[in-house]
C-alpha cells in the first residue's frame, strides 16, 4: 500500500473503477448541502478538452449530527450527480464518493477535501502517474480554458509542487441581491490588498490561498502529509507546507469563478464575511493598516542586522510582540543552526511564516494600529507600488486594478 495513505489517510480508496494510464489531472469538488451542483459539473464539461485524461471526484459528505434535512438534500445532490453524468457524454471522468457518518469532531471541509484528494492519490497511484491535484468547490465555475491552462502550467513548470489559480468573484448580475454584490467587491479586494501588502513588505509567501482556487502535484501533497481536517481555514495552512517546498507559482491565464453567496458553515472565509456585511449593514469596510505592512517591511529590510544577533527597534508594539513570541530566543537558535546568511534566511522564514505574520498583523491591529476604511488604505498602498498618487475611487474600479495587477 501506498506509504502515505497508510500512515496518513482516513480512509481506505473508495472507488474501484479502473484508472485510464493517461490521466494526469483529477478534479477534487467537497459537497455538503449543495442545492445546484450540476452548474459546477457543467462549467468542468464544457471547458476545452485536455491532451490527458481528467478525473472529477465530487465527495457528497455529512457528519454523523447533521439534521436529516442536510442527508436528505445530500441524497438528491447524489441523484442529481449520476442523472448529470448519464446525460452528459463528456470527455471527463467523473466519480462521487458518498459519506454520511464522518465524526463530529472533524466532519468539515477539511476532511470532505482530504478524502477525495487522497482518492486522488491511491487513483494516481494505481497508474504510477505524479498527477496534478485540482481544489475546487461545488458552487464556484471556471473559465473555459481552465482545465488546459492548468495542463499546459504543470508542463511549463516542471519544479513547480503547486500553484494557486487566479480567481474573480461576480460583481454584478441578477443571481443574488445588491447587497451580495458590493459585500463580495469589498471582500476580494480586501484580500488583493493584503495580498499584495505582503508582496509590499517583501515576503516570500505572498500568494492567494483560497480553496476552490488551487492545484498541487501528487508527490508534493503526499510529502507534505496531506489535507488537514480543519473545519475552516484548510487551504490556508494547506498550501503554506506546499509553498515551503520552493517553487510555488501562479497560474494566471484562466480563472476561477467563486460563488459570493452569503452561507454560516465555517466560522470565517468568504460567506462568513458576506453575511456579516449583510446582517450588520455596514456602510464601510475596514481593512488592515497599511502601516502595520511598512513595519513588517522595514524589519524584512534589517534582516541582516538579526544575521548579526541583534534585534532592531521597529514600534512599542511590535517589539512586544516578538518579546512574547520568545523572539531572542528563537533568534539565536536560527544563529547557531545557519552557517550563513542565505540559509540564516531560509530558517528565519521558516519561523516568521505566514501564519507568524497574519498574528502580528492581529497583534498590531489589536494595540497599536487599529483598522481602516479598505478604500483608502487600498488607494494608499496602490500610489506606494506603482510611485503614483492613486486618487479615490470605488471600490469596484479599486478591484478592477488589484486584479490587473495580479494577473500581470
Amino acid at each position: 500500500m501506498n506509504f502515505y495513505l497508510k500512515k496518513y489517510g482516513f480512509l481506505t480508496a473508495q472507488l474501484n473503477e479502473p484508472v485510464h494510464p493517461d490521466t494526469q489531472i483529477i478534479v477534487v469538488i467537497p459537497c455538503f448541502n449543495e442545492p445546484d451542483l450540476k452548474r459546477t459539473l457543467k462549467s468542468l464539461v464544457e471547458c476545452t478538452p485536455t491532451k490527458c485524461k481528467v478525473e472529477v471526484i465530487v465527495v457528497v459528505n455529512a457528519g454523523l449530527h447533521h439534521e436529516e434535512t442536510i442527508r436528505a438534500r445530500n441524497k438528491k445532490t447524489l441523484e442529481e450527480f449520476h442523472a448529470f453524468v448519464e446525460l452528459h457524454n463528456s470527455a471527463l471522468t467523473f466519480h462521487c464518493i458518498y459519506i454520511d457518518d464522518l465524526p463530529k469532531k472533524h466532519a468539515g471541509v477539511g476532511l470532505a477535501r482530504k478524502i477525495g484528494m487522497d482518492e486522488a492519490v491511491a487513483r494516481f497511484d494505481k497508474v504510477g502517474v505524479d498527477g496534478i491535484i485540482v481544489c475546487f468547490d461545488a458552487d464556484a465555475q471556471v473559465a473555459p480554458n481552465y482545465l488546459e491552462e492548468i495542463e499546459k502550467h504543470f508542463i511549463d513548470n516542471p519544479k513547480s509542487p503547486g500553484c494557486s489559480i487566479h480567481f474573480e468573484h461576480p460583481t454584478s448580475g441578477d443571481m443574488y441581491n445588491a447587497a451580495v454584490y458590493e459585500g463580495i467587491i469589498n471582500y476580494e479586494l480586501h484580500l488583493r490588498y493584503y495580498n499584495q501588502a505582503l508582496k509590499f513588505a517583501q515576503l516570500p509567501y505572498a500568494f492567494h490561498t483560497v480553496g476552490s482556487s488551487m492545484a498541487v502535484r501528487s508527490s508534493a501533497y503526499q510529502k507534505q502529509g496531506g489535507m488537514n481536517k480543519r473545519k475552516a481555514g484548510e487551504d490556508f495552512y494547506f498550501i503554506h507546507k506546499i509553498i515551503a517546498l520552493g517553487n510555488f507559482t501562479e497560474l494566471k491565464r484562466t480563472k476561477v469563478i467563486p460563488s459570493p453567496r452569503e452561507s454560516d458553515r465555517v466560522p470565517f472565509g468568504t460567506g462568513k464575511a458576506i453575511s456579516d456585511w449583510i446582517s450588520t449593514g455596514q456602510k464601510a469596510y475596514q481593512t488592515y493598516n497599511l502601516k502595520s505592512f511598512q513595519l513588517i517591511k522595514s524589519f524584512i529590510s534589517q534582516t541582516d542586522v538579526l544575521f548579526s544577533g541583534e534585534t532592531p527597534f521597529i514600534s512599542e508594539a511590535f517589539n512586544q510582540y516578538l518579546s512574547e513570541q520568545s523572539f531572542e530566543t528563537r533568534l539565536a537558535e536560527i544563529r547557531k543552526n545557519t552557517t550563513d546568511y542565505d540559509s540564516f534566511l531560509k530558517r528565519f522564514f521558516v519561523w516568521f511564516d505566514a501564519f507568524q505574520v497574519l498574528k502580528l498583523v492581529h497583534y498590531l491591529r489589536d494595540t497599536e494600529l487599529p483598522n481602516q476604511d479598505l478604500t483608502r488604505e487600498a488607494c494608499q498602498l496602490l500610489s506606494l507600488i506603482d510611485n503614483s498618487k492613486s486618487e479615490v475611487k470605488s471600490n469596484l474600479l479599486l478591484l478592477n486594478e488589484y486584479r490587473i495587477l495580479e494577473k500581470k
